[in-house]
């Protein structure tokens, strides 16, 4: 009897699983594993939100198996040692996995190659999984990526979609075979209370949920700070337990401005893959250099760590941050503003931003968020590297009654409607009674520091 193996990475679902899928065909046994890596620890990627999320998704991957005949198989050690010796305690003959596209993704694959190699074994990795499109997949004439998003998009929105594929009915793991204990949310330390249910479950439904009830108004709901108007899709989607693909196909045949605005939205995250892709160094260099001087030193530290804590006195951006805090999450139009914030009126390293949004999002995806503030920063493949986002402005725009302020800032919610945006107009004796800081620096004089920097540089 043939046995295959599947390795489960960020890719924790049974729909649409083109590895399972490929691993099933041959109609022998299949193990069904997922490697806790001390590697993924080192390398900074498992903040307490995504662990405890993470938990949530094996554990419900787990139980998807069970419910079809079998098991999932959880080991802890090093990738490939594990791997191999799965393959060597069940003969697998070939190891299917989803191609991945960081540059930690594609050294972890083929260190796995090599060792499969030497046992005589295939590696499988097969794509598109996490994307909608493979990164590379479509390209100008002359380069190896887009590095502007429309040509990019216009190429994405005409390219054929593959049908996504079913859930096996059944699925046979061999019996010997032992696993480690389904890991819990219990023990884990620094998860954000309000941190949303990871899974399989509830990625499908919260994709129906969208569809169905969201999805007509997202184009002009989806910046409506207070109205949580967004697809709340981004955890899922990095965690795999959506398929990108099949929510852009299911979105697609919906009619109307507000599915072809999540469709736009699902073409940046495929975008910034293949973005990723070609440069894996952006991970942590600049796209496209300005030659900043960020600022550095005791003051800049205190304005970083101001920012961090939501105390910024700009009552949009601590708004953001205090719930980035809380959910592990931050509204699209939140995560702009406060990135905008940080680098260009704070004139701090976009490198710090994007740590301190790694430490808490649940979605936290190298390649959507380094080059989502690199974009934001100026550095990226923002064709006006130099756009600054007013949050007094943004806060009037996309908040207009202070409701999303007064909702993370409770300081602030005796304040009526867009006086919430500007505390500081108060008199002064009403201003101290609030107990909310005055404003790290007017936001004119950091546009001013910020220009002035990019013209020296």
């Amino acid at each position: 009897m043939t046995v295959s193996l599947v390795l489960f990475t960020s890719d924790l679902r049974v729909h649409d699983h083109p590895p399972l899928r490929a691993a099933l065909e041959g109609g022998g046994q299949v193990v069904p594993l997922f490697v806790r890596d001390p590697a993924v620890d080192r390398a900074g990627f498992s903040a307490p939100n995504r662990l405890a999320f993470l938990a949530d998704c094996i554990a419900d991957l787990n139980q998807s198996l069970q419910s079809r005949g079998g098991r999932l198989i959880v080991r802890t050690g090093e990738l490939v040692e594990q791997v191999v010796t799965a393959v060597r305690q069940a003969d697998a003959d070939e190891v299917h996995m989803a191609a991945g596209y960081s540059a930690f993704a594609r050294g972890r694959e083929a260190r796995l190659r090599q060792a499969l190699d030497a046992e005589g074994r295939r590696l499988y990795a097969h794509e598109p999984v996490s994307t909608v499109l493979p990164p590379g997949c479509i390209a100008p004439q002359g380069s190896d990526h887009f590095s502007v998003f429309t040509p990019y998009f216009r190429r994405w929105q005409s390219e054929p979609l593959r049908s996504p594929l079913a859930a096996p009915q059944k699925v046979r793991v061999p019996t010997s075979l032992r696993s480690d204990g389904i890991p819990g949310r219990s023990g884990l330390t620094g998860v954000s209370p309000g941190l949303a249910a990871g899974g399989e479950r509830e990625g499908r439904k919260a994709l129906r949920s969208f569809l169905a009830q969201r999805v007509e108004t997202y184009e002009e709901r989806h910046d409506d700070l207070a109205g949580d108007a967004t697809s709340r899709l981004s955890a899922h989607l990095h965690f795999g337990t959506l398929s990108a693909g099949e929510a852009v196909l299911q979105a697609s045949r919906h009619r109307g401005a507000g599915a072809a605005a999540f469709l736009r939205q699902m073409c940046w995250r495929d975008f910034h893959h293949q973005v990723l892709a070609a440069r894996p160094e952006t991970a942590t260099r600049d796209y496209r250099s300005r030659d900043d001087r960020w600022r550095r030193g005791r003051e800049a530290e205190e304005d970083l760590l101001a920012w961090q804590s939501g105390r910024t006195g700009y009552p949009v951006v601590d708004a953001a941050m205090r719930q980035l805090a809380h959910e592990g999450w931050m509204h699209n139009r939140g995560r702009l503003i406060a990135a905008s914030f940080l680098t260009k009126t704070l004139y701090i390293d976009w490198r710090e931003g994007a740590r301190h949004f790694l430490s808490l999002l649940v979605d936290g995806d190298v390649a959507n968020n380094q080059l989502n503030w690199q974009w934001v920063a100026g550095t990226g493949t923002d064709t006006r590297p130099d756009r600054v986002l007013n949050p007094v402005l943004q806060g009037r725009r996309y908040d207009p009654d202070g409701a999303y302020v007064r909702r993370w800032v409770p300081e602030l919610a005796g304040l009526d409607g867009v006086a919430v945006h500007e505390p500081w107009r108060l008199p002064g004796l009403d201003r101290a009674a609030l107990e909310y800081p005055d404003p790290l620096i007017a936001h004119s004089d950091g546009l001013a520091r910020f220009r002035q920097a990019r013209r020296l540089a």
